[in-house]
């Protein structure tokens, strides 16, 4: 697990190291993506939920991840251009993490009738069907959503932090 202190100070060492000054770190609340970078505000932020979830090395991939998109730039998506400054810098991973995403700050859970779970942060607002049953929606396998409380001290989600 990471040390939320560390993890500071190994986003700040980066930055100061591949970025001009003008770049900050800072921790957000975000509950399913692991890192950002808001290349209008030159910052690089990263979840606190899930950091103190992740490995080390977890973490220093998705420092290495972000700061790859700011020297890529905002244009450059996850193509040849960030993946080329990505492996310049020794990230190994994927575009997406496929670590745990902060389940239990969820407030809606859904189960379908085969009991597959499945976590929304914002109220569904529409029908939604179960993947893991079937790629396609049918209705068959509609998911049965109830709201639940979220521990206390959990923050509430953002509106920068997009749909879940």
């Amino acid at each position: 697990m990471a040390d939320l202190a560390r993890v500071r100070i190994w986003a700040e060492a980066l930055i100061a190291l591949h970025l001009d000054p003008s770049w900050s770190f800072e921790f957000d609340h975000a509950r399913t993506r692991a890192g950002a970078c808001h290349y209008g505000d030159r910052r690089i932020t990263v979840s606190r939920h899930l950091a103190g979830r992740f490995e080390d090395d977890q973490i220093h991939q998705v420092l290495l991840h972000e700061v790859a998109h700011a020297l890529a730039g905002s244009r450059a998506g996850h193509g040849p251009r960030w993946k080329a400054q990505a492996a310049e810098l020794g990230y190994e991973g994927s575009r997406l993490h496929s670590g745990q995403v902060a389940e239990e700050l969820a407030p809606w859970v859904g189960a379908c009738p085969a009991g597959h779970a499945h976590f929304r942060y914002r109220k569904p607002t529409r029908p939604l069907a179960c993947g893991v049953c079937s790629r396609r929606f049918d209705a068959a396998h509609l998911i049965a959503w109830t709201r639940r409380a979220v521990p206390s001290g959990a923050a509430a989600p953002s509106a920068r932090e997009g749909a879940a």
